[in-house]
């Protein structure tokens, strides 16, 4: 499984605005909407935060990887979203978040669903590509370094 078959180039997005959590789910869950990924905005957030409640995605070293799964989705889809001033996102480490990625996939594919979560976790891994995704300042350059991943 490649990250770049749940990403889209348009659900990718290098000036994060948000700055907490639950503003930067909102973000990342209005893309979808604006590429028509998804038609109920409130479900979808409302699902994510339902899950932070049982422990921050924010894994540590900068990433966060909120997720969860609701039948307003077909497949497994992804949203990326990179902020230079950094989210609090009541990380493991307690560190700002500055990499975000949204993982939203329907209820009957769970197996499909932790494939795609230990695949975004083992990409984010990489000191040297987490750095070079916070450098990236197009769309275009996160996907050429995603792409470069995903062929290992």
């Amino acid at each position: 499984m490649k990250v770049m078959d749940f990403l889209d180039q348009d659900s990718i997005v290098v000036d994060l605005k948000a700055s907490d959590k639950k503003l930067a789910i909102v973000e990342l869950v209005e893309i979808l909407k604006s590429k028509k990924k998804v038609k109920r905005i409130d479900e979808v957030v409302d699902v994510v935060l339902e899950r932070e409640k049982l422990g921050s995605t924010g894994i540590g070293q900068g990433v966060a990887i909120p997720h969860g799964k609701t039948d307003a989705f077909q497949g497994q889809i992804g949203v990326l979203g990179i902020s230079q001033k950094g989210v609090e996102f009541n990380s493991l480490d307690g560190e700002l978040v500055h990499i975000i990625f949204l993982l939203m996939g329907p209820v009957d594919m769970v197996g499909q669903h932790l494939k795609a979560l230990s695949r975004i976790s083992r990409l984010f891994k990489d000191k040297f590509l987490r750095q070079a995704i916070r450098n990236a300042t197009t769309v275009e350059e996160v996907v050429k370094i995603i792409q470069q991943e995903d062929n290992y």
